[in-house]
């Protein structure tokens, strides 16, 4: 009998990508990458995955393709790390009769003004918000809740396109270049559609839930505004018991009132005073390495259980074996321009830190690099485990420091003047 295949619909360039297919195969399935250009994830490569190049934003292309992997062995499951995929996914898996979720909520859910409107409806505690089409109604929805606001895409992922606007001008600024946008960085149509919300300035949390069951809580560390870069996270978040309960409960109540509990979910909110207010669902897996951070934390493989729950298999998340206690990743960004320099010191500095168990620079030597405005201007990471969640930090933080402090050569980079 063939190899079982576990089909993977794209992928997400960083993070998971590569442990969703390791987990595959561990599990006696054969992962196939579906991808217009399987080039963009290097892991692919390396790893000598199955590929199959096909147009994934074609639904007719995808299903052709599918139907001639299913002419030589069984397929037995669809999924999809990345956020721009898992409607596709879980559609797909619906047409072939596989485990999935429902492939309408997801598809729901990431329209953030239908999520919003949704959970709005259903008691869930959300920003206010106001959907805008056009610039003028922005600048309006701004005016009369009065700025400063948040302007952001209705579809997007890793904070792209999310900014603080303080004035009308920068609303209409922002709102002008995002309705400008006909696609996104992946080059998918987007909607012609933005948020403007309110600026909530409560500390910043995660809630993953597999199913409706809520797995951990997630302290996060975003950057400065007007952009919303995160720079790290401490798995578990500590927190007093009336607040900790709130963030849960908030988040079940939104993955219910959207129609998911099926596999992961990963809900962001924000406590407003004793209140924890849902910014938004996202229908997989966090990004951010956190479930990494969850595995070496609690000993709970969250990779592992998305890719059995696709395969069909039954998921245990009480397995907590090797599990640390806490973890917490930093990642390194560049605070003015820059050039990076020795990064095999960087990462050695870094390890070299009691705790740190994992360091890595993305870029090669000679890279010129800029602060962060999304999560495409990080320039590396280091995990630290430990005890406690004050120990991980503190160490995840040292750990920071000390590279950044090696790595980065911060001399000026200005255009030579003209003679």
């Amino acid at each position: 009998m063939s190899t079982p295949l576990l089909l993977f619909v794209e992928s997400n360039t960083t993070g998971t990508g590569r442990q969703f297919a390791q987990r595959a195969r561990a599990l006696g399935a054969e992962p196939v990458l579906l991808s217009a250009d399987p080039g963009r994830y290097p892991y692919a490569a390396q790893d000598e995955l199955r590929t199959v190049i096909v147009d994934t934003a074609d639904d007719d292309a995808l299903w052709t393709a599918v139907q001639h992997l299913a002419a030589t062995a069984r397929i037995a499951g669809v999924l999809s790390s990345s956020e721009y995929y898992v409607a596709t996914a879980a559609a797909l898996a619906a047409r072939l009769a596989l485990p999935g979720p429902c492939a309408d909520a997801v598809r729901a859910c990431r329209d953030k003004s239908v999520q919003r409107r949704t959970l709005a409806e259903a008691g869930v505690p959300v920003p206010w918000f106001s959907v805008a089409g056009e610039v003028a109604e922005a600048v309006a929805a701004a005016q009369w809740r009065a700025a400063p606001v948040v302007v952001k895409p209705v579809q997007g992922s890793g904070s792209l396109g999310v900014r603080l606007c303080r004035d009308a001008g920068e609303v209409a600024a922002h709102a002008r270049t995002l309705l400008d946008a006909t696609v996104n960085e992946r080059g998918l149509s987007t909607p012609a559609q933005i948020l403007v919300e309110q600026y909530l300035t409560g500390p910043e949390f995660s809630v993953e839930v597999f199913g409706e069951h809520a797995v951990v809580s997630v302290a996060k560390h975003v950057g400065a505004p007007p952009v919303f870069v995160e720079m790290g996270h401490d798995v578990p978040a500590v927190l007093p018991a009336p607040e900790a309960a709130a963030l849960v409960d908030s988040a079940v109540h939104a993955v219910k009132a959207l129609g998911l509990g099926w596999g992961a979910a990963h809900v962001e909110l924000r406590l407003d005073g004793g209140v924890a207010r849902v910014i938004e669902v996202n229908p997989r897996l966090a990004g951010g390495m956190i479930p990494e951070l969850v595995r070496r934390a609690l000993g709970v493989d969250l990779v592992g259980a998305q890719v059995r729950a696709g395969l069909g298999l039954p998921v245990d998340l009480t397995d907590t074996s090797g599990a640390a206690g806490a973890a917490s990743i930093r990642f390194l960004t560049a605070t003015a321009d820059a050039v990076l320099s020795d990064t095999d010191a960087a990462e050695a500095a870094a390890l070299a830190v009691p705790g740190v168990v994992d360091a890595a620079l993305y870029r090669p030597p000679g890279t010129r690099v800029a602060p962060a405005e999304d999560f495409r201007g990080r320039l590396g990471h280091v995990i630290a485990v430990a005890a406690d969640p004050a120990q991980s930090a503190e160490a995840a933080d040292t750990a920071r420091a000390l590279g950044l402090a090696t790595a980065l050569e911060h001399t000026p980079i200005r255009q030579a003047m003209p003679a």
